[in-house]
């Protein structure tokens, strides 16, 4: 079984670099019940075969997805596992946000997550209103560390100077061809500043079809998605979560922690995109 790796939080947790993310499990913006079942099987799957970070949201399912999360962590310890979870857009304001993450715990039947984030940022809605509320809820243990997804570089600093515990993470698209997060400095300041980038949609954009990245899995007889993983996951302060239901795919995501790329190859792939 690969060897989980880590990165330390401010609080004394630790986050494992690799995740299960579960977006579209148990439906897009509404539920989907047709394949609870199964879902909540590869879920346990994965905890049984080491994942211990599932990432969830209120949003996934309208609900009902951090339902599938929860029901799956029964009969595991909760010490043992690291879940996030996040708070819509549309919940932003002081009150809604004690509504949303009181929703959220009953869902995931716990009294705590590990990690809270903002999912997209809301320009109508002050950040001083939901920091308000968020710090209250680190306060309250209802929530052991902040995060924010999807934030530029000066939202995030933003939210830095009104969270009252540090901001752990900011959670964005990132891959070997989507590099958005990049350019606009947001690795960069996260890398300098000891933030955490979970990078989510790891595989997509066309990642696993690129020549390159099928070349180097040829290579080091790897899957082209076990190179993708690995290079993110060798970058200082980047983590990523994955999403599969597939249960090979499981572990083989898994395996990356395994993979060492060569110098050489990190910058070949590096360069795809003018990183």
């Amino acid at each position: 079984m690969p060897e989980m790796r880590y990165e330390h939080l401010p609080n004394g947790d630790m986050v494992p670099v690799l995740g299960l993310g579960t977006w579209n499990m148990g439906g897009g913006v509404s539920p989907d019940y047709s394949k609870d079942d199964e879902i909540i099987k590869t879920i346990q799957a994965a905890i049984e075969i080491g994942y211990s970070h599932i990432d969830t949201a209120e949003g996934y399912g309208n609900g009902h997805t951090e339902e599938l999360v929860g029901e799956a962590m029964k009969g595991f310890s909760r010490r043992d596992l690291f879940i996030t979870t996040k708070v819509s857009p549309s919940h932003l304001e002081y009150h809604d946000v004690w509504k949303a993450i009181k929703g959220s715990l009953r869902r995931l039947g716990t009294e705590y997550v590990d990690l809270y984030l903002i999912h997209w940022p809301n320009r109508s809605i002050p950040l001083e209103n939901t920091f308000r509320a968020l710090n209250e809820l680190v306060e309250e243990g209802l929530v052991r560390s902040l995060g924010v997804s999807n934030f530029d570089l000066k939202s995030l600093q933003k939210s830095q100077e009104l969270a009252n515990s540090p901001i752990v993470t900011n959670q964005v698209p990132y891959n070997i061809k989507d590099r958005s997060y990049v350019k606009n400095k947001v690795l960069e300041y996260c890398q300098v500043s000891g933030c955490i980038l979970t990078a989510y949609s790891p595989l997509k954009d066309g990642v696993l079809a690129e020549e390159i990245v099928r070349r180097i899995a040829k290579q080091y007889g790897a899957t082209p998605a076990q190179v993708a993983i690995s290079w993110l996951i060798r970058q200082p302060k980047v983590i990523t979560i994955p999403k599969t239901v597939n249960l090979k795919r499981l572990q083989e995501n898994l395996d990356a922690l395994n993979l060492q790329l060569s110098e050489e190859d990190t910058e070949r792939l590096d360069y795809l995109r003018g990183m």
